[in-house]
């Protein structure tokens, strides 16, 4: 083994699956949410009000962490899109250097290589997904993961550090209330470890799940009084309409590829956590495993089977499987042979997760195909026939419109993401066969939306209006359901949709354009 000695050349190489992710991160296109919440973050900081006018049912948190790259879009020469990009890139980065600073004493040369070259590329392994709330929810987890091992063995922590930490991982599980399934699970197994180690007073009264606690009643308050709209109208919408909108059931949703694979690998990982000995590897891969689990919760309520609904699964176990392969090569090798090996098992590690997860995700082959995809070929329309116009989209999906409005630089005037309502109310066909409801029947959130879009298109006069050809709603009486017929019912909306002309049409989207 004379010719395997560590270099620069080894650590680059490490790094290389890190790189190719980094640039699949930054190239088109933006992941549709995150394009949406930047959109509508960026409506806020031109004096919209979230909740009183833009409507969505995610708690404002998100909207919230988005409105610094905002500000940033409006007032210097970056695009809001650029602007995220370079945030979120900080933040990830500040997580590297919390969790390398809460590293268990005495780690060995090889886990310290898999570290640099791991955590770079756990934190961009979302690739198309990157910047969804589930990602960030991971990406703020780390440091919290490796101070709770920090907290099993008794290892001091300064409590400045503590403090951040704690402040990034509750600010992470607090985007979605599913996510709180993590520190459950991490929480509970640091209290079983103190029950056999006798430190049952001490664990009660630790800092952290304490500050997790206060700083999510602290968050709650806020919406309370905060964004009073929230639980005025957006709450009433979500147990009306949206809990259980066009949900499968649990199985069906674990016959999907995403939670498919995720389940099997969360319960191979949760075996090979209870079989290894904490007292070999340390207790960082069975808290992973537990934050893997909650992670896996997580994603099965939702009953989805998304793909970035699965990205901590791959972020926690990826990290699982480097940590659980370092420590085993330090404990087993002579420190010479260790500090040897160390590159180049980092970089095949590193390069093993990486191929796999470009066969099973979706990255990078969105970016590759980019310029010929909808969204793609929507935003190069949209620059080039109405750039930095104001643009309705009435689609069911978020997809194509947005991310092809943020590259375009066009300002939406619709309320509303998309037109999910329709789909909620027309879920079942009107009880005496006719394809629309009749204005006096209709339930209170259909005759919401209903007048929202007719209120938005004569008040703000769009130059463009992007109409989905397919509603997502099942025939009734032998018809299609079209959205322009079911809102040129409307007087408001039938008065100012004369002035429209269609322009075209890109995979499914009808283009109206208003003349100049």
């Amino acid at each position: 083994m004379g010719d395997l000695k560590p270099g620069p050349g080894w650590t680059l190489i490490s790094l290389l699956p890190a790189i190719f992710f980094l640039a699949v991160v930054l190239a088109p296109p933006l992941n549709q949410d995150v394009a949406a919440v930047l959109s509508f973050a960026e409506r806020m900081v031109a004096g919209e009000a979230l909740y009183a006018h833009l409507i969505d049912v995610n708690p404002p948190l998100i909207f919230l962490l988005n409105l610094p790259a905002a500000w940033l879009g409006a007032w210097t020469p970056l695009s809001a899109v650029q602007a995220l990009h370079l945030l979120l890139l900080a933040f990830c980065a500040g997580i590297i250097l919390l969790c390398l600073r809460l590293r268990r004493p005495g780690t060995g040369p090889v886990e310290d290589a898999m570290l640099l070259a791991l955590l770079p590329l756990n934190l961009l392994l979302a690739g198309y997904d990157f910047g969804q709330r589930e990602h960030l929810m991971a990406v703020a987890a780390l440091p919290y993961l490796f101070l709770a091992e920090r907290r099993a063995e008794g290892v001091r922590t300064g409590p400045g550090l503590v403090a951040v930490v704690t402040l990034v991982a509750a600010t992470g599980f607090a985007l979605k209330p599913h996510f709180l399934a993590v520190p459950a699970l991490v929480e509970a197994l640091l209290l079983g470890v103190a029950l056999r180690q006798g430190r049952l007073r001490q664990a009660v009264w630790d800092s952290v799940p304490w500050g997790l606690g206060v700083l999510w009643l602290a968050y709650l308050a806020l919406i309370g009084f905060g964004f009073p709209e929230y639980s005025g109208i957006i709450l009433p919408l979500v147990r009306s309409d949206y809990l259980g909108f066009a949900d499968p059931s649990l199985g069906q949703a674990l016959m999907t590829v995403h939670l498919f694979t995720a389940t099997v690998a969360t319960l191979a990982l949760l075996a090979f956590a209870i079989a290894a000995r904490a007292g070999t590897l340390g207790w960082l891969p069975r808290l992973l495993a537990a934050a893997t689990f909650g992670a896996l919760a997580a994603a099965l309520v939702q009953l989805k089977g998304w793909s970035y609904q699965v990205v901590p699964v791959w972020m926690f176990a990826g990290l699982f499987g480097g940590i659980v392969a370092a420590r085993a090569a330090d404990r087993v090798l002579a420190q010479r042979a260790a500090h040897r090996l160390a590159p180049l098992m980092a970089a095949g590690f590193c390069l093993a997760l990486a191929l796999f997860l470009i066969r099973a995700g979706e990255a990078p082959w969105r970016q590759f195909r980019y310029d010929d995809s909808p969204a793609g070929r929507l935003a190069a329309w949209l620059r080039e026939r109405a750039p930095g116009e104001d643009v309705m989209a009435l689609s069911p999906d978020i997809h194509p419109a947005y991310p092809a409005m943020n590259y375009a630089g066009n300002r939406p005037v619709f309320r509303f993401m998309s037109t999910w309502l329709l789909q909620a109310a027309y879920a079942t066909c009107p009880a005496d066969g006719s394809r629309f409801r009749a204005v006096e029947q209709m339930g209170q959130a259909e005759r919401f939306l209903f007048d929202a879009v007719a209120q938005d298109l004569a008040a703000g006069r769009p130059r463009v209006v992007l109409v989905a050809r397919d509603a997502h709603i099942a025939w009734c009486g032998g018809q299609a359901f079209e959205m322009t017929a079911y809102f040129a019912r409307h007087p408001a909306f039938a008065e100012a949709w004369r002035a429209y002309r269609q322009a075209g049409e890109i995979d499914g989207i009808l283009l109206f354009m208003r003349p100049d």
